[in-house]
């Protein structure tokens, strides 16, 4: 099994002034562990990289179709998006098709995560709203599962609530991992979030790539609006976005808090998850990118943009380059 060295640095002149550790697990497409960064039984929460198994349910059900909803929805629905005003309009429609509004949303308001969002917002002078929490598209996704279940929609976020108990099942299968066996806490948006160790995690990636790669309906349709509406993934500028554009949809890729990264490369079958152990995210998006050209999926001289994550500048209050975060090795 391969070794790679993912730590990052932050550098002052030409002094480290600071190191994250970085721990990564890489499944192949025979569903085994063939790569790693320090430590792969390391358990951590899954946060918003379980959005796309989150959303199963409600495809898997056909109350996706019901509501006549496409990839614009579906997108949305596994997003960490940057509360533009393109993710707020699909947000607050699907809410309208299902007969609800932005109070039913569990999730709270939070300042727009792209620069562009929050410019935007504070130009028009308008409300901040349960819209723009960056979980919007997967609450209201919740919200239609309910709804097109025949579900009561109050406390769906809820742990015991059906939409919770399926969440739960598909992050279990997917992972391969009994149900006992996975965490369950409270997650920023006030949802269900998962933890599991980053091996299950980089499983379950693999195995979504593997079963897009098998014609597997459910994966396909997913990683297929991934891939084909990057900016409603994430928005302008963030890294998910730039990735997935910059590799013309070949690679799907999730952010999560606390550092927590998963990757899926349908073409390979293969499927990986980050952790930066310090939570930090400036750590995470030079490993994901050192992982993928490890893989041969990125050159070794990136595009423009993904260089510019690759190795970013730090820079003083005047605007001075005074260090640089990158890779340590």
């Amino acid at each position: 099994m391969k070794s790679i060295d993912l730590d990052v640095v932050a550098t002052r002149g030409s002094d480290v002034e600071s190191c994250h550790r970085v721990h990564a697990a890489i499944v192949g497409a025979d569903d085994t562990l063939v790569a790693s960064s320090r430590d792969t039984t390391i358990v951590s929460s899954w946060r918003s990289c379980a959005k796309p198994f989150q959303v199963m349910g409600l495809v898997e059900s056909g109350g996706f179709d019901s509501l006549h909803w496409g990839d614009d929805q579906l997108a949305l629905a596994c997003a960490s998006h940057g509360g533009e005003p393109e993710h707020v309009a699909i947000a607050q429609a699907m809410l309208e098709d299902i007969g609800l509004e932005e109070g039913d949303l569990a999730c709270g308001p939070h300042d727009p995560l792209s620069s562009r969002g929050l410019k935007l917002l504070r130009e028009s002078g308008a409300r901040l709203t349960r819209l723009h929490n960056n979980c919007s598209g997967k609450h209201a996704a919740m919200l239609a599962r309910a709804q097109t279940a025949g579900w009561h929609t109050f406390g769906y976020e809820r742990r015991d609530h059906p939409v919770q108990v399926c969440s739960l099942k598909a992050v279990a299968e997917w992972s391969g991992l009994p149900q006992d066996d996975v965490g369950q806490a409270i997650d920023g948006c006030g949802v269900v979030a998962f933890s599991l160790p980053l091996e299950s995690m980089a499983r379950a990636w693999a195995r979504l790539a593997r079963s897009v790669r098998d014609g597997h309906q459910v994966a396909s349709r997913i990683v297929h609006a991934m891939g084909t509406r990057p900016f409603l993934v994430g928005g302008t500028d963030r890294f998910d976005s730039v990735l997935i554009e910059e590799t013309d949809g070949r690679v799907v890729a999730k952010i999560g808090a606390e550092g927590v990264h998963s990757v899926a490369v349908p073409e390979l079958g293969i499927g990986f998850a980050v952790k930066v152990e310090d939570g930090n995210q400036r750590a995470q998006f030079p490993a994901v990118i050192r992982v993928l050209q490890t893989l041969d999926v990125l050159p070794p001289v990136l595009p423009q943009r993904l260089e510019e994550y690759s190795r970013r500048p730090v820079r003083n209050t005047r605007g001075e380059v005074v260090g640089e975060i990158r890779l340590a090795s």
